[in-house]
């Protein structure tokens, strides 16, 4: 809420014991899905095939560029 409090309602059972066992262990749940930490990314360096592919595009289209410049007769 507003005020910083979390509201968990829980109506699932017909026994109020029951409820509030659910209510609790999804609170547990909630708090131990915030405290958990990700995984930094380690970064990898791109294969030589990915370079390779990646270079042989960049000369495909400097290629269609150096075509575009002026016809001399």
């Amino acid at each position: 809420t507003k005020d910083g409090e979390i509201i968990i309602k829980a109506q699932q059972f017909r026994s109020l014991e029951k409820n509030r066992a659910d209510a609790l262990e999804r609170l547990g749940a909630l708090i131990r899905g915030a405290v958990k930490q990700e995984r930094k990314r380690r970064p990898t360096k791109p294969s030589r095939g990915a370079k390779e592919k990646r270079l042989e595009g960049k000369e495909k289209r400097g290629r269609v560029k150096a075509m575009r410049g002026k016809v001399s007769e």
